[in-house]
């Protein structure tokens, strides 16, 4: 007998579920990788899974109780089983706070659809490319050490209230490190991808090539603040914590950097310098997502209720006043704001952005381009001050040219004053974040940026 269909399953658990209202998460995932080190291809894999995550509404009392139960369902039974879970965790749960009316009676052109599926066959043109730029690396003593991945997830939500609604969400990256010989120096490169025909290991082997062929020169420079370059992947880094930290009730009770405290928010003040523009359109081209809201569980950003919420393009900083948070329709009542839920993909725009990043380096008269930020961590929420480490070659630049490599940093900054304060931008272009990209938020586009007396707190011995 073949295995139920993601939509069999959706339809089964809504039957098996005796709640007064269920709403029903099925996620299908496939994905391919491969991986490399010391010029040579290691591993290589392909993995598939299928999830469920099923919500319970029950009446209880003068509201409505809501629990969720998740697992891996790929027959029926499972999934009747995981439906009961949540009916029994519902019943026992208080009356929740976020309870709204639920989503009804939407459908997706495309609901009948079978999941879409990858495999190793995405990489027919990369791998070969791959071997070549493992010989050319080899020949002239560089080694490279690196990692692809692509995944597709085929999400479907289904509940009793009429929702039927389907999404397919690409997402890939390629990511190598190179090494000189003696591994006393290495370079890092990373891209965001959706199937990989724009990936070019070539042409990346020959960018690290010229980062490695910089650093044959060694600087040390003490701490201290610096012009500084960040690139448009660090600055992914940077604005993914942002927008992950812009939650409305925390900022309405005061515990974020936009709040108005000691009750309110700042949304309708400017927060950045004018010309900024920060957010989120499930249409963008080359990062699209979700059009409509996914929730497992309720947090104080996001509410089972919402499932099924059409999204659209929502402004966070528009003309760098903040014009949005993150917010549920329970949250909404709290600000007098529209509901602006999540949204997976993140935009940075500035209005005087132009060029490349090697425009911003050939302006600068003294200064430092980074390559990638590391192991970030939130300081003050209050301020939304970050620290980390800089990582895989930090350079100097002296009258418009890299003439160096110099020691990594720990840094201690703010995104929000960054974007007070920064003096020259690029275009804005797909960014990989070396961070979040991979697992949690690979759906970015930032220029990069030129910023004066960014805060290199002190100096750090990791290569």
């Amino acid at each position: 007998m073949s295995s139920p269909s993601p939509q069999d399953l959706v339809e089964h658990a809504l039957a098996a579920s005796t709640a007064d209202d269920c709403l029903v998460i099925v996620r299908d995932t496939t994905s391919a990788n491969l991986r490399w080190a010391n010029n040579t291809l290691t591993t290589n894999g392909q993995m598939s899974r299928r999830t469920a995550t099923v919500v319970s509404f029950v009446a209880a009392g003068d509201g409505v109780a809501a629990a969720s139960t998740s697992g891996s369902a790929t027959t029926a039974d499972e999934i009747a089983e995981i439906a009961r879970a949540a009916d029994a965790a519902a019943r026992t749960a208080e009356p929740a706070e976020d309870a709204n009316p639920l989503v009804r009676d939407r459908t997706s052109a495309d609901w009948d659809e079978p999941p879409v599926p990858t495999d190793i066959t995405v990489y027919d043109t990369v791998a070969p490319a791959l071997g070549e730029a493992f010989g050319r690396a080899g020949g002239a003593g560089r080694l490279l050490y690196g990692f692809v991945d692509h995944a597709v997830t085929t999400t479907y939500l289904g509940s009793t209230t009429g929702l039927r609604l389907r999404h397919a969400q690409p997402s890939g990256h390629f990511a190598c490190t190179a090494k000189s010989a003696d591994l006393a120096t290495s370079a890092w490169v990373a891209a965001a991808t959706n199937d990989f025909s724009d990936i070019d290991p070539l042409a990346y082997d020959e960018e690290l090539a010229r980062r490695l062929g910089w650093a044959e020169r060694r600087v040390d420079l003490p701490a201290g603040r610096y012009d500084t370059i960040l690139p448009p992947t660090a600055l992914a880094d940077l604005m993914i914590d942002t927008y992950w930290y812009a939650g409305a009730r925390d900022a309405w009770e005061g515990q974020s950097v936009y709040s108005q405290r000691p009750t309110g928010t700042r949304i309708g003040q400017r927060i950045t310098a004018p010309g900024v523009h920060l957010s989120s359109d499930p249409g963008r081209d080359g990062i699209a997502c979700a059009p409509f809201a996914v929730v497992g569980a309720s947090d104080s950003e996001s509410s089972v209720f919402d499932n099924g919420l059409p999204l659209t393009r929502t402004d966070w900083i528009r003309d760098g006043e903040l014009s949005a948070l993150v917010q549920t329709r329970h949250t909404a009542t709290m600000t007098q704001q529209p509901a602006t839920p999540y949204v997976d993909n993140l935009v940075l725009e500035i209005d005087t952005g132009t060029g490349t990043i090697d425009d911003l380096v050939a302006g600068t008269e003294r200064g430092l381009l980074l390559t990638s930020l590391w192991y970030i961590r939130v300081v003050d929420p209050q301020s939304l001050l970050l620290t980390g480490l800089t990582r895989d070659g930090v350079y100097l630049v002296e009258n418009g040219e890299i003439t160096g490599a110099v020691n990594n940093f720990r840094w201690n900054e703010s995104p929000i004053d960054l974007l007070g304060r920064f003096t020259h931008a690029s275009e804005t272009t797909r960014s990989f974040s070396r961070e979040w990209g991979a697992d949690y938020f690979p759906r970015t586009a930032t220029p990069a940026l030129r910023v004066p007396d960014f805060n290199m707190s002190s100096v750090s011995q990791a290569m």
